[in-house]
């Protein structure tokens, strides 16, 4: 009895044995199989990529609005300068009554200036004098052996500019002037109250078709007014100099009596 108990007992403790050993293989496989996971504070975010750096010569302005690169830009530079100036001198031909008494060939002074609203118009503005030397039938007729005379002019009205190379261009003029002339004749053996010949009706001290009796006809002033046209050529000698000729036609006129010169004007203009 007591050896079946013996067998018995060594045949559970046996098959414990093997159950206990399979059960410990099963545990190594599983453990083989599934990896080892690390503790949850240890894991650490997934890298992210890093966004592209603006390399430092680049400008700011490549991410800007197109507004803003558009204000961004230079302005354009004009073609034309506000104001214009010129300063000249040449001499005059002379026509109509005025060519009677005067000679040409009188010597002249001319500066003007020019408010440019465009390229190719503006508003020009000059004052010229002009020398009227006497001819001598003038003289004969003033009875004197010498005399001055001479016109201060007032131009203003428009001007034209004609661009037709980097180095030449044109220009036209136009407009109204006023114009004073005056005169001083050195003496004369002329009678006062005598009838007027026709020099004295041009100088303009003749009344009532006779000299005054006071021999204030010796003197002369007289103011006119009329208009003026003309053009001249510029040459450009350095970036803002230019040196022009000029040609005009001035015609003033009060009470039947006029004055017409032809100035021709070589200058400089800036």
């Amino acid at each position: 009895m007591s050896r079946m108990f013996a067998t018995v007992s060594g045949v559970r403790v046996a098959f414990v044995l093997i159950f206990l050993t399979i059960l410990a293989g099963a545990l190594d496989v599983h453990a083989q199989q599934v990896p080892a996971q690390p503790p949850a504070e240890q894991q650490q975010p997934a890298a992210q990529p890093a966004e592209p750096q603006q390399p430092a010569g680049e400008s700011s302005s490549q991410q800007a609005s197109p507004e803003e690169i558009g204000s961004a830009r230079k302005p354009k530079v004009k073609e034309y300068k506000n104001l214009t100036f010129n300063v000249g001198g040449g001499g005059s031909l002379t026509n109509g009554q005025t060519a009677q008494f005067v000679r040409g060939g009188g010597g002249i002074v001319a500066a003007g200036v020019a408010r440019n609203y465009s390229k190719y118009l503006g508003l020009r503005f000059d004052f010229q004098w002009d020398n009227l030397p006497l001819r001598t039938s003038a003289l004969q007729q003033a009875q004197t052996l010498s005399a001055t005379d001479h016109v201060y002019s007032f131009l203003f009205g428009p001007i034209i500019n004609i661009p037709v190379t980097k180095v030449w261009s044109g220009y036209i003029v136009a407009g109204g002037g006023f114009f004073h002339r005056s005169g001083k004749l050195s003496s004369s053996t002329a009678i006062p109250g005598s009838a007027c010949s026709p020099f004295f009706t041009w100088w303009g001290n003749c009344f009532n078709s006779s000299l005054p009796v006071n021999k204030g006809f010796l003197a002369t002033s007289q103011n006119q007014w009329g208009e003026n046209f003309g053009g001249g050529v510029a040459r450009k000698i350095r970036p803002n100099i230019e040196i022009y000729g000029e040609f005009r036609y001035l015609h003033g006129t009060h009470s039947g009596i006029t004055t017409d010169l032809r100035p021709i004007t070589v200058g400089v203009r800036w």
